[in-house]
Order: C-alpha cells, then structure tokens, then sequence
C-alpha cells in the first residue's frame, strides 16, 4: 500500500497564506531598514542626474527594471508609490513613462491580488450572509464595470481596492484588463506631473531646505493635478448617467 502524499489539511491551511505572509515579510522588512526613505522627492533631486544617465546608458532593461521595481513596491503595499509615477514621467516622459508605470502597477496589483484571493478568497467567500452575499454576486457579475470605476477614481486607497475583488469570485483576466485599463488615465496624468519636475528639482538640489508642496505649484502640474480631480468625478458621473439611462429604457 503506497503511503498518502497529500498533504494534511492544517499544513494546506497554511500554505495558502504563504504568499501573502512573504509579501507581509517584505513589506515589514522595508519599512525597518528604512526603504522608505528612498521614496520622497528630496531623494529623487539627489539622484535625479544619475536616474537619468542609467536610463540613457541602459534602455529598454532600465525601463524593465523600473517596471519591476515598480511592480514589487505595489505588490508589497509600499507607501508613497505615487513619487514612481513622478519618477517615470520625469524618466520617459508623460507617455512612455506613463505606460510603464501603469504596467508596473498591474503587474504588483495582479500579485497581491492573487496572494489575498489563495489566502482568503474560497474562505470568506463560503461564509458570507445572505445581504453580504448579495452584494457579493452583484459585484461579480458586473465585476469589470465596477472595478474600472474603482480604479478611474482616485479618491479610493489603491492598495485596498488591490485586495478587495480578491474577495469575490473576479477572473484573474477581468480584474488584470480593468486594473490596466483603470490605471491608465491616471498613470498619464501623474507622468506629466512628473515630467514638469525637471527644473523643480534642479533648483531644490541647490538647497538646503526639502522640497515642499509649494514648489510643486506651477501651472503644468497644477493642470496636472486638475486631470486627477476630473478623474475622480468620472465614477459618479457615470453611475448617474448609467441609472438615468436605465429608468428611460424601463
């Protein structure tokens, strides 16, 4: 008689939050050695010459690093991920920077996406009530058209809004196309922020004093930051006009 090589059902318990606890490590052990550090714009006027001169020496495998980087900052929930964004429209420009942005996005979206849904997906989604649970269909049923709401609209934390499909029973297909989808308008907005930043940082490395908000104000970043303030009434506006044009077809 072969003995069993199934695993007992404690130890696959546990192995579903193997991922999810690995990112947990990652995350804690950044923020203890100080990682965060490296993300304020004081650091990146510091460097700003040096950024530049890797992108023009090594091309398209800077780019794939900063993708990367990026990816592993948000699949982490890193803070202040937003200054990447800056840093690949201040890089490449407002729109290959911010398409590689978005594409780092997604892809640390996709990985803590998928690490919540094994530990906690099949779990959470069993024990459900029934109003819960009728939130829970509706949800996946128009899984896409919310989440691409969601995303368009960045008044909503993204790490959380990374988690929460991870929830309900969302195809790993329709949450990668409405997070890149999503993601997108945004990504492009905060690289032509980024993109005005060159002067801003040149005089700032002349200082003693840390950048502050003020030297952000000018008239392209503040048309900049006007797009994200559009962006986030895209979601309701389209909620209302969705219901109105419902009732007239009822």
């Amino acid at each position: 008689m072969q003995p069993s090589t199934r695993a007992p059902a404690p130890a696959k318990a546990l192995l579903r939050f193997a991922p999810l606890g690995l990112i947990v490590i990652v995350l804690l052990t950044g923020l203890l050695l100080g990682w965060h550090r490296y993300l304020t714009l004081d650091y990146l006027a510091a460097i700003r010459l040096t950024l530049k001169g890797f992108a023009l020496d090594h091309g398209w495998l800077a780019a794939l690093a900063y993708v990367l980087a990026y990816g592993l900052a948000v699949a982490v929930a890193f803070p202040a991920t937003w200054l990447l964004t800056l840093a690949g429209g201040f890089l490449y420009g407002i729109w290959l920077g911010g398409l590689l942005a978005a594409a780092g996005a997604t892809i640390g979206a996709t990985v803590l996406f998928w690490a919540a849904q094994t530990a906690f997906g099949e779990g959470l989604r069993s024990r459900v009530n029934a109003m819960a649970g009728k939130v829970a269909r509706g949800f996946e049923a128009n899984a896409f058209s919310y989440l691409l709401a969601l995303r368009l609209a960045p008044i909503f934390p993204f790490s959380a809004i990374n988690v929460l499909p991870a929830l309900f029973k969302v195809p790993l297909t329709t949450y990668v196309a409405a997070t890149l989808l999503g993601i997108l308008p945004g990504a492009m907005v905060y690289a032509s922020i980024g993109q005005g930043l060159e002067t801003i940082l040149a005089e700032a490395a002349t200082r003693d004093r840390p950048v502050g908000v003020g030297d952000l104000v000018t008239p392209g970043i503040t048309l900049g930051l006007l797009g994200l303030a559009l962006l986030a009434a895209v979601a309701p506006i389209a909620s209302v006009i969705r219901k109105h044009w419902a009732a007239r077809n009822t």
